[in-house]
């Protein structure tokens, strides 16, 4: 080790040193936090977010009436909404008579569905993870797992809520990849889209291309339901089927041209036969794309604020369910590179390359050269 090496490492060891009550107030924080996250909850699931929006200031027994809800809670919840700045509050010293408000801001990122602030589902992931912390703890002792359908709607809903702002730009991302958009934009071009949650990412796909045909693939009956309502209500079912069924059943609806899976791969079981699968189903000249988080290329501490977040998704969600089907791959949310590319080439693809380096929170990468099967 060199002396310049060591002294990096001293440097990194004093930047992480905490005393205990250092890490005691930074966990009460992190407390703090998760109420915070939990108000977000409630205030979307009430639709006291939205009736701030839409209807205006109010005081708590005025929003409790808009929403059918109980006044002394709304009137907790909005103090404690003033206090942590989500929302403004006037100067009345009367509590019954104060009126709070949302700003523009607070309105875009806690009720605008097609915003990338839009923040609020996440909490509905999360809390739908907490909900489930007894069996949570059992898998942790017992090697088991916590499936996409123990964590109910606010799992599901919360996850395509949080990423449809993202696929609602898939259109202007794709329009700078020339080989692919060239592909898209083909008088007859078929799309598979594996593990496509409640279609949003299919859609967004047949808007962008209106000569497009698509099949979204997902094991997830109620995910599928969702999906096909909201092609109809876009005006793309007629171009956009979805079916309920694993991505290793794609070779008998394809081939395709482009064969898509957005941010699912490091949920699945066995990622390498959706892979292998993938990599049959397309063309000759076809592609086949992943889009998965932008984590970094290795582990390290202290480690990045994406990576930590992505961990956290992972302990409560992805990889709890992930390890509900045995066998399983247990990869987690955090994918790396090195990871995603030894799946690739263990399903027949010589390497990958990245497309897309910086998406919000996600990299889209192309898996490449194409092996036959063996035998």
């Amino acid at each position: 080790m060199s002396a310049g090496t060591a002294a990096k490492d001293d440097h990194d060891a004093d930047a992480m040193a905490e005393t205990a009550e250092e890490l005691a107030e930074r966990i009460f924080e992190s407390a703090i936090g998760w109420a915070e996250l939990m108000s977000v909850y409630l205030g979307d699931r009430l639709g006291w977010y939205r009736s701030l929006s839409a209807d205006g200031p109010a005081t708590a027994s005025e929003l409790a009436a808009r929403t059918g809800t109980n006044a002394r809670y709304a009137r907790e919840w909005l103090e404690h909404q003033a206090v942590r700045r989500i929302l403004l509050a006037d100067d009345c010293a009367d509590a019954d008579r104060r009126r709070f408000s949302i700003t523009d801001a607070a309105a875009e990122a806690l009720t605008d569905e097609h915003s990338v602030a839009y923040i609020a589902p996440v909490s509905r992931i999360f809390a739908a993870g907490g909900a489930q912390i007894s069996d949570l703890v059992d898998a942790y002792r017992t090697g088991g797992g916590v499936s996409w359908s123990q964590m109910g709607e606010d799992a599901r809903n919360g996850q395509a809520d949080v990423n449809r702002p993202w696929f609602d730009r898939l259109g202007p991302v794709f329009a700078g990849i020339d080989r692919l958009h060239r592909s898209l934009s083909a008088p007859t071009a078929r799309v598979a889209d594996v593990g496509m949650g409640a279609g949003w990412s299919s859609i967004a796909i047949a808007l962008a291309y209106p000569n497009v045909r698509v099949d979204g693939f997902d094991v997830d009956e109620p995910s599928v339901v969702r999906a096909r309502e909201n092609a109809l209500s876009a005006g793309v079912s007629d171009r956009v089927h979805f079916h309920v069924a694993g991505g290793d059943s794609l070779e008998r609806h394809g081939p395709f041209d482009v064969a898509f899976a957005f941010e699912c791969i490091h949920d699945m079981p066995d990622p390498v036969a959706v892979l292998r699968a993938m990599r049959r189903s397309v063309a000759d000249d076809g592609h086949v794309v992943i889009m998965d988080e932008r984590v970094g290329d290795r582990f390290g501490v202290p480690g990045g604020e994406l990576d930590a977040a992505m961990y956290s998704y992972s302990l409560f969600v992805c990889l709890p369910d992930a390890m509900s089907q045995q066998p399983s791959a247990a990869t987690g949310t955090v994918m790396r590179p090195d990871t995603l590319r030894g799946y690739a080439r263990e399903a027949g693809f010589e390497d990958l390359t990245i497309l897309v380096d910086e998406f919000g929170a996600f990299r889209f990468y192309e898996l490449i050269g194409r092996r036959p099967d063996d035998g």
